[in-house]
């Protein structure tokens, strides 16, 4: 199964580790036209659009991981990348990005 998604959020992880989530939406749930605030991660969490603006912010999310704490995520798909994956995807808010499900074939896990 293949299924395109738009690219919502990018957030610094709660606990200061090395990853950020990626926050997706349907497109038929997104208008481009207006400015919707979905944000699956709560109010006080911290949103970067490049990893440019991720690596500027930082020593500014470090310092506020106290204050981001709480934040509950909706049932938005939300995926969960190493800076280096995220920074070899180059992914920005508003940008689509297809997800390919497969079962596998192995039964051993």
């Amino acid at each position: 199964m293949r299924k395109e998604f738009i690219v919502t959020k990018i957030e610094a992880a709660q606990d200061g580790s090395p990853y950020v989530y990626i926050g997706l939406i349907d497109p038929n749930d997104y208008k481009s036209g207006e400015a919707k605030q979905l944000n699956p991660f709560g109010p006080r969490m911290m949103a970067f659009s490049s990893p440019e603006d991720l690596m500027k912010n930082l020593p500014k999310a470090m310092g506020n991981v106290t204050g981001m704490m709480g934040g509950n995520i909706n049932d938005s798909p939300t995926f969960k990348f190493s800076i280096r994956e995220y920074e070899e995807m180059g992914l920005k808010v508003g940008e689509k990005v297809s997800i390919e499900i497969r079962k596998s074939t192995n039964s051993g896990i």
